[in-house]
């Protein structure tokens, strides 16, 4: 089941039609999404998301060239 409280980032501008992550929230589990594709969900819980956010901050060999790889997108 997912969530009907989606909340785009405060990096898209907060009009409609931006290409950028959505978060929502269950009791279990935080819910992401591309605005561009709402059907595709990825489900995870907090601290596997903390862990992967601070991999991204600390520039992890492996998770920041991966992410930056896809070129092209605004967010």
């Amino acid at each position: 089941m997912t969530p009907d409280n989606w909340q785009k980032s405060s990096f898209s501008g907060g009009g409609d039609g931006n290409d950028c992550v959505e978060v929502a929230s269950t009791p279990a589990a935080l819910h992401l999404r591309e605005s561009d594709a709402p059907g595709a969900v990825l489900t995870t819980g907090a601290v596997p998301l903390a862990r992967f956010l601070h991999a991204i901050h600390t520039g992890t060999p492996g998770i920041v060239a991966s992410i930056t790889a896809r070129t092209g997108r605004a967010c």
